[in-house]
Parts: structure tokens; C-alpha cells; sequence
């Protein structure tokens, strides 16, 4: 096994070529060390190919031969033995007995280990040698004592030694552990091995699964279908068991003595890994886990002070395969006897299920009940595990639709799905109250349990909805919604929920409140499930539909108090009542009514809470909301963070839709602050898979029209956003419209005026019906572009505009609306009024680092007739774009009062400001200010 592609071992190579380039009369080793298929055959192959000047001694370990002493050493040594004659006879004796099967008794081993190294300086006297040894730790021990003896001695010889070795290297020799391939040489070795490249979320798919290993990430490209390569099905999770990685470890394996592959086959069954466990189990069938010792010296197993683990994932698959069927149930078996903790309650009935022979019903119970108190990915296999056990039906499609809620909890997308598809799609009549998988808490007890059926599509549709198609989330979440109306009305209002989701994603808005031909709307089956005293739980679902309803419709009167009030619930919620899921659908209602604050504080809270729990499904989500929420704040670094992260989660857990949302974002934030190279990348990434008027669609178009308008390419920009949606139908992405109003305004001032006025009224009536200052200052902004060039109504509006925009938040969007305040000026030629607005906003620019903005306003200010410097680099560092503004002012000689008047601030605030700006600069009055600053 040979990876001849060198990905990821750069230090590696670099460090062969420094040996191979020492001095002619200096030698040196090294040793590469690392589990099967990481690279170790190929850096000595790659070492050969840059040793042109060296002679080449060269071997490899053979655990064939582990058991013959010296035996590779006499490989290695054969070709230059004839040279053994120029040794002093006594040495030479000694070698040659040594390699003729004789052996060495201890006291001579000083000596053997001294005439190796005279033999290897006899060979390197006309040209200096490169002796090499592979896999050193499989073959005699005897050799690679000797070698590693000799390999301590080069300093005065021109000799290279390279050894590699699966184990802990020889101590005293320099050594580098070969670790896993990152994403980026992971990716380029999937390049080296396929005709396409896969797409992103493959690639990280199979490095995920190949644990970085080089061999396992070819084993997997060898595997990978064209449709996978695209994405279009889901790649392999797990490198294939026949794969060169596999038949490696297969082969260590058969060598090793039966009493260890025993032990090592009870190590691998217990996945926990702890070692009291096996020696109780090792006890228990009289052996001793010093068994393992072989194991661990082939490489195939670690043996650790809390834990016992295995290099690699198809280590322990070999292990277990290769352990017939008998076997593997008595090693089952013998682990369930020394589980006697409450604690392992699970761990042992899931090796008494491993070794049950046919259905068995009390067994499958004790499973289930068991996976109740852990929950997470090792749930879901339990509860797998007893619907197999089970011999009713209706039992049987409960527990796996729960496993396969578990299963997608923890982020296992395809395992949830292979579940559910074994879930009859019919009526299975309930057979009793069972458990609960994640996210049913809050449950109203009824005399019958809720259909698995209506569980199971709510599930389908939540992953469809998530990740593949919405038409399909709507079919399926409707349905759910119908069966369980009359057994579970938290889930039935869940599958109402998440049927608005996929609405508002694929750009159907208008069916929101008008699903008349579909069993009439969403938001009067919402008010015929919820009841006067209903739990908070209950309450806040169905007050959320009716609240997005009304939003959809126009209807903001009805839908702020609703949506308030679904902000409020969320402190009535505790215990299981409380999710990730309507922590989500209250972080949107403050979104949609603009308590900026509130929606971050419970997107985080979501966040914060699906870590807790380990639902990783609903992350995404929650970080699409939580950047949300931080785009309005201003907080553009901060919602590019939360993008990225829910992006990579996102694919980890096969979520494409919401994947491509975060690109979306990700391709948005970077437009709004003109970094044109990382918005064309992402949207890149988005491709052309994101259907039309659908939230991603709608994204990128957005990002699109913002490199126009930064460009200048106004009717271009105002012709994309104006196409996102149609407000009056509710069709196409209304909400992203809404977001976008303040780009669509500014580009359509002339080519799209009645499209920008349209839109402008449909933000203002949010706007109004909200008390976010940062709305309304983009409403007067707004106002200001589409009122007359020059007019008092203009200057009148931008001054709203500057004295609405909040002070420790959206500063990027208060110097945006100062650079178009001076522009107007500037145009209106008043120069003079001009420069204070465009200095202001150049200069915070300049401090975000917003290159291109920051280019526009000096252009401005040239225009204006003022030359532009850059702001004082201590100051910079230490104020904030206000404060060195105040600061500057100040140190002119400004009054606070005019500092106040100048920058359309109150006094107290400018006070408040000039404390603080004392303290970070370490001055006690205005004229230490005023040399504080240049």
C-alpha cells in the first residue's frame, strides 16, 4: 500500500531534503512515524527519487519475518556483504553469523550494532549512502534495535538513514508523526485521484469520513459514483472494508496470536473504550489484556491510561469482521457481564441485543427506555436496534420513527432518512405510549400515542425542508399536520410551522395566509388548534403563524402585538418545553417586528441550547437567524462569522438548502462592504442549484445588485431588486425585498422610481409599526434620495436620517448615509456643508476597513475641494470612528454643545463620548487632547 501523491507532508519532505543536503562527511536520520495509509511508503519513495548522488540501501519490515532475528536486516545488508571482508575479522565473523541465523547472545550486541556501522561506512567510502527501512516495527525487533543503534552514530559518516514505523519511534533519532490531511489537502488529493473535482460539501463529506487518512480518502474516491461526485446522492460514510486501508490492517491482523485478536475483538465491541471494562471482561473469560501487547505494536490498537482506542475506524471494522458470527455474540455476551453500572445501563443492552438471536420483545423495551436517559447518535442505533427486537408493528414503526429523530438530532441526515424510509407510509394503528425522540416534549398525554405515520412525515418534512426539495417538505408537512391534529396539537402546530418554512423559502408567500385550496390557511388552522390555557409551548406556535400570517398579508396592526408576544412566551418556557425550534421561530418574530436585541439574544440562546443538547440539525438555523439579527445590529463581521459556521455545519449534516442561505448571506455581507473576490467566490459556491424567487435565489440576487450599485450600475441593480418579489401578490421573497429596500431605493432614484416609491411604502409601514430607530433612519434616508436634489426636504430627511441612526450600533450604515448626505450636498454645491458629512463617513470607513467605501468618500471629498489623510494610526487603534471624530472636533475647539450640534448628537451623549475618550487616551483635559492628537 503506497500513496504516491504527496498531499499535506510538506514539513516532511522539507526535512528529506535537508538530510539528503547536509555536508559529504556528516550523516543524519530521521523516522516517520504514522498509522496505515498515511504517507510513510511514500516519503521514502519520495526520498529515493532525490537521493540521485547516494548509493541506495533499501528494505522494508515484513512481519512474516518477525520472529527471525535479523532476518531484515540480512535484506537490507545482502547487496554489500561481499564488503564485510574489509572488516576486522572479528567483526566480520560476528556479522555474518548474526545474518546466517546464529543470532547474537546479548553481551556481543554492542558489537554486532558497532560492525553494521563500520559495514555501512566500508560502503559509503566512494559515495555517500542512503539506507532506508520501511515499516521498521512490522519485521524482527532484533533489526530495528540495530538500526536505530547504528542510526544514533552518523556524525562523522556520509550516511542517510531514513526508518518509518507505525509505533512509537526509536527514542534519540529525530522524528515527525504523520497526522491527518486538512480539508484543503484533502480536496487536492481528491483532484489528484478523480476526472472532476467534487463539490464542496463532498469533499468535506469524504475527509470527514476518511479521518484525514491519505489511503482512506483514495479507498473512498475509488468508491465515489459520478452522482455522488456532484452531490446528487449522498457520498459513502465510511471508507470501504475491501480498500487497500482495509486489507492492510487485515493482514496485521491474521498474524497476530489467537488469544490477542480475542482480546482485540472484545476492544473493539466495547466503543467506550474504557480500559477497567476489558480487563473486567478480560477476567471474566480468564485471559489478561496484556494480550493486546502485539496489537498494539502492529499498530492496531492504542492502549492509554483512561482509554483504549484504534487508529482508525477501519481498524476496528477489520477487527470485528473478521471475527466470525459465534464469536463476536460470546464477546457480546461476556462485555454485557461486566456492565453492571446504572451508568451503562445502555452500553449493556446493546451487547445483549448484539447477541440476540430472534425478536425479543422485553429486551427491545429495556433498549428503549434505556435510550431515553442518553439521547444523541447512540440512541438512535438503540432504539434501531429494538424496532429489530420487536414483534408489533405499530411498536416497531414508533421506534424507528424515533430513532430516526435521534438520528438526525446528532446530524446523521442519511441514516434519519434509510430509517424513515422503512416506515410504513400508511396508517399503523398505536399500540400505547411510547418515548419520545428530541423535539416532542411538550406533548398534551391522550389516551392513544400519536401516529408514527404523522410522525414520520413531520420528520420527512423538516429534513426535506432542510435539505432537499420543498414542494415535497409542504406535501409531507401538511399531511403530518392532518394526522396529528387530533392526537398531538404541539406537533401538529410544529408541522404548520415548518410548512410556513418551506413557504417562505421557496418564495410561496402568498400561500401562507391563502391555503384555501389546501384545507383552507395556515393561520385559521392555527387558531381552531390553540385553546384559551394552553401551555406557553402551544401558545407560542400557533400566536407565531398567526402573527407571520398577518406580516405576509399586510396586516402589521394584528401582527405586531402577535409577534411581541410570541417574544415574550419564550420566558414562560422551561424544562423540555423549551427548543432550539421555538427559540428559532421566536428569534423570527423579533426579527419581523425589529426587536434587533431580543431576536439575537434568542438565536443565541437556540444556539447555545442545541450544543447543549447536541442537536446539531437545528444549528444552521439558528446561526442563519443569529446572523440575521446581526446584519440589522451592524454587526457585519460578527453575522459573517455566524454564516460561516452555520455553513460548515450545514454540510457536515447534509443541509443544502440552508447551506445555501449562509452563502447567500455570506455573499451578501461581503457586496454591502464591496469585497467583490469574496462575494463572486460565494456566490460561486451557490451555483446555478438554488431555484428562482428562493431565498438563496433571492440572496444572491441581492449581493449581485450591491456590486452593481458600488460599481455604478444603477438601473442594472434596481432591475435585480426589484424582480425579488412582487409585494402586492406576496410572490417571490417579499421579506428579502423588504431587507434590501434601502439598495433598491438608492439605485432606482431615476430608472426605477415607481418600483423604488412602491417599495419604499411597503418598508415604511414596517418601519412605523415598529420602534427600531436603525428602520426608521433608512426609512428618512430613504425619503431624503427619492425627495428633490437640493430641496430642504432632502437635507431635512438625511438630518432625521443622522440623528436616528444609533449611536453604539449600525455604524457602517450611519456613515453610509453621511456619505450620501454629503454627496447630495456636494451636487447641491455647498461644498463646504459637504465635507463635514463625507470626512465623517470616510473616516469610518477607513477604521472598518471598508476599502471601497472608504474610496468612494475621499473621491467626494476631493470633489468638495479637500485632500484626504489617513486618520492618526494610535488614535485609530485606540478610539472608535466617533470618538476620534469628537476627539478631532475637541481638539479644534469645539464646546460640546457644538460637537452635539455638528454631529446631530445630544450633549449628554457627546459627554459621555469625551469621558471615555479621557480614559483610553490617558488625558485629564483638552489641551493634553489636543496634543494627543496630531
Amino acid at each position: 500500500m503506497q500513496i504516491t501523491v504527496l498531499r499535506g507532508r510538506d514539513e516532511e519532505r522539507r526535512a528529506i531534503r535537508r538530510l539528503l543536503a547536509g555536508p559529504t562527511d556528516a550523516g543524519a536520520a530521521l523516522v516517520l512515524h504514522g498509522e496505515p495509509g498515511s504517507g510513510r511508503s511514500a516519503l521514502v519513495g519520495y526520498a529515493h527519487r532525490h537521493a540521485r548522488k547516494f548509493a541506495l540501501l533499501a528494505s522494508t519490515g515484513l512481519a512474516d519475518e518477525a520472529s527471525l532475528p535479523y532476518a531484515g536486516l540480512q535484506r537490507l545488508l545482502d547487496p554489500v556483504l561481499d564488503c564485510a571482508g574489509e572488516l576486522p575479522a572479528f567483526d566480520s565473523r560476528l556479522l555474518r553469523r548474526a545474518l546466517a541465523g546464529s543470532g547474537c547472545p546479548p553481551e556481543r550486541q554492542l558489537a554486532l550494532g558497532l560492525a553494521v556501522l563500520r559495514l555501512l561506512a566500508v560502503v559509503a567510502r566512494s559515495r555517500p549512502l542512503l539506507c532506508t527501512m520501511d515499516d521498521v516495527d512490522l519485521g524482527d525487533r532484533p533489526t530495528a534495535e540495530v538500526l536505530a543503534f547504528a542510526a544514533r552514530r552518523l556524525r562523522r559518516l556520509p550516511i542517510a538513514v531514513v526508518l518509518t514505523a507505525t509505533s512509537a519511534p526509536p527514542g534519540g533519532l529525530p522524528s515527525y508523526r504523520l497526522g491527518p490531511l486538512d480539508e484543503s489537502d484533502g480536496a487536492a488529493l481528491l483532484a489528484d485521484r478523480l476526472p472532476e473535482p467534487p463539490v464542496g460539501p463532498v469533499t468535506e463529506a469524504l475527509v470527514a469520513a476518511a479521518g484525514g487518512n491519505p489511503q482512506a480518502l483514495v479507498d473512498l474516491a475509488g468508491t465515489l459514483t459520478a452522482a455522488q461526485c456532484r452531490g446528487d446522492e449522498p457520498p459513502p460514510t465510511t471508507p470501504p472494508a475491501d480498500g487497500a486501508l482495509g486489507r492492510a490492517y487485515r493482514s496485521r491482523l491474521d498474524r497476530l496470536p489467537d488469544d490477542t485478536r480475542g482480546m482485540l475483538l472484545l476492544a473493539a465491541l466495547d466503543e467506550d473504550g474504557a480500559p477497567e471494562t476489558l480487563v473486567r471482561a478480560a477476567r471474566a473469560g480468564g485471559d489478561s489484556i496484556a494480550d493486546l501487547t502485539p496489537a498494539e505494536r502492529a499498530g492496531l490498537v492504542r492502549v492509554e491510561a483512561h482509554r483504549i482506542t484504534f487508529p482508525h475506524p477501519v481498524a476496528r471494522s477489520a477487527v470485528v469482521t473478521a471475527a466470525p458470527i459465534a464469536e463476536r455474540r460470546a464477546a457480546h455476551v461476556r462485555l454485557a457481564g461486566v456492565l453492571d453500572d446504572p451508568a451503562q445501563r445502555l452500553a449493556r443492552a446493546l451487547h445483549l441485543a448484539a447477541a440476540a438471536a430472534g425478536p425479543d420483545p422485553a429486551l427491545a423495551g429495556e433498549l428503549e427506555a434505556a435510550a431515553v436517559t442518553v439521547g444523541g447518535a447512540r440512541a438512535s442505533v438503540a432504539l434501531e436496534r429494538a424496532a429489530e427486537l420487536g414483534d408489533d408493528p405499530a411498536r416497531v414503526a414508533e421506534r424507528r420513527v424515533d430513532a430516526a429523530r435521534y438520528a438526525w438530532a446528532a446530524g446523521e441526515t442519511r441514516r434519519a432518512q434509510l430509517l424513515l424510509s422503512r416506515v410504513p407510509t400508511g396508517p399503523v394503528a398505536p399500540s400505547g405510549t411510547g418515548p419520545a425522540g428530541p423535539g416532542r416534549g411538550g406533548a398534551v398525554p391522550g389516551p392513544a400515542a400519536p401516529p408514527a405515520g404523522g410522525r414520520a412525515d413531520l420528520l420527512r418534512g423538516e429534513v426535506e425542508l432542510r435539505c432537499g426539495r420543498t414542494p415535497a417538505a409542504l406535501r409531507a408537512l401538511l399531511a403530518a399536520a392532518d394526522v396529528l391534529a387530533g392526537t398531538d396539537r404541539p406537533a401538529a402546530l410544529s408541522a404548520l410551522a415548518r410548512a410556513g418554512e418551506a413557504l417562505c423559502f421557496s418564495g410561496a408567500q402568498y400561500r401562507y395566509a391563502d391555503l384555501a385550496r389546501r384545507a383552507r390557511v395556515l393561520a385559521r388552522r392555527a387558531r381552531v388548534l390553540t385553546r384559551p390555557g394552553d401551555p406557553p409551548e402551544v401558545e407560542l406556535t400557533g400566536t407565531y403563524l398567526a402573527g407571520v400570517s398577518a406580516t405576509l398579508r399586510g396586516d402589521l396592526e394584528q401582527a405586531g402585538p402577535a409577534l411581541r408576544r410570541v417574544v415574550v412566551l419564550t420566558g414562560q418556557l422551561t424544562g423540555a418545553a423549551l427548543t432550539p425550534a421555538l427559540l428559532c421561530w421566536a428569534a423570527s418574530a423579533g426579527l419581523l417586528v425589529a426587536v434587533d436585541g431580543a431576536a439575537h439574544r434568542l438565536a443565541e440562546r437556540a444556539v447555545e441550547l442545541a450544543r447543549e443538547r447536541k442537536e446539531l440539525s437545528a444549528l444552521p438555523r439558528a446561526l442563519e437567524l443569529r446572523a440575521i439579527a446581526e446584519y440589522w445590529l451592524g454587526r457585519h463581521a460578527a453575522a459573517a462569522d455566524s454564516s460561516r459556521e452555520g455553513l460548515r455545519i450545514a454540510r457536515a449534516t447534509g443541509q443544502a438548502n440552508v447551506a445555501a442561505v449562509h452563502l447567500g448571506m455570506l455573499a451578501v455581507l461581503a457586496a454591502v462592504r464591496a469585497d467583490r473576490d469574496v462575494c463572486l467566490r460565494r456566490l460561486s459556491e451557490i451555483g446555478d442549484g438554488p431555484a428562482p424567487y428562493s431565498r438563496p435565489w433571492a440572496l444572491a440576487q441581492w449581493a449581485v445588485a450591491v456590486l452593481d450599485l458600488t460599481d455604478g450600475r444603477h438601473a442594472a441593480a434596481a432591475a435585480r431588486l426589484a424582480a425579488l418579489a412582487r409585494p402586492g401578490t406576496g410572490r417571490g421573497q417579499v421579506l428579502v425585498q423588504v431587507m434590501a429596500t434601502p439598495h433598491l431605493v438608492e439605485a432606482a432614484q431615476l430608472s426605477h422610481r415607481p418600483v423604488a416609491v412602491a417599495a419604499l411604502a411597503l418598508f415604511d409601514r414596517w418601519a412605523s409599526s415598529t420602534a427600531s430607530p436603525s428602520r426608521r433612519a433608512l426609512s428618512a434616508r430613504c425619503h431624503a434620495l427619492l425627495a428633490p436634489r437640493g430641496s430642504d426636504e432632502a437635507e431635512e430627511r438625511f438630518r432625521t436620517a443622522l440623528r436616528l441612526h444609533p449611536v453604539d450600533t449600525g455604524v457602517f450604515e450611519r456613515a453610509r448615509t453621511a456619505l450620501l448626505f454629503g454627496r447630495e450636498l456636494r451636487r447641491a454645491r455647498r461644498p463646504r456643508d459637504a465635507r463635514t458629512h463625507l470626512h465623517d463617513a470616510w473616516e469610518t470607513f477607513t477604521l472598518l476597513a471598508a476599502g471601497a467605501w472608504a474610496d468612494q468618500a475621499t473621491a467626494e471629498l476631493r470633489a468638495a475641494g479637500e485632500s484626504v489623510g489617513a486618520p492618526d494610526p494610535a488614535a485609530a487603534r485606540l478610539l472608535t470612528g466617533q470618538q476620534l471624530r469628537i476627539a478631532q472636533l475637541v481638539a479644534e475647539g469645539a464646546t460640546n454643545r457644538e460637537v452635539a450640534a455638528r454631529m446631530f448628537l445630544s450633549t449628554r451623549t457627546v459627554d459621555h463620548h469625551l469621558r471615555n475618550i479621557f480614559h483610553r487616551l490617558g488625558v485629564r483635559s483638552r489641551t493634553e487632547l489636543a496634543r494627543a492628537l496630531p
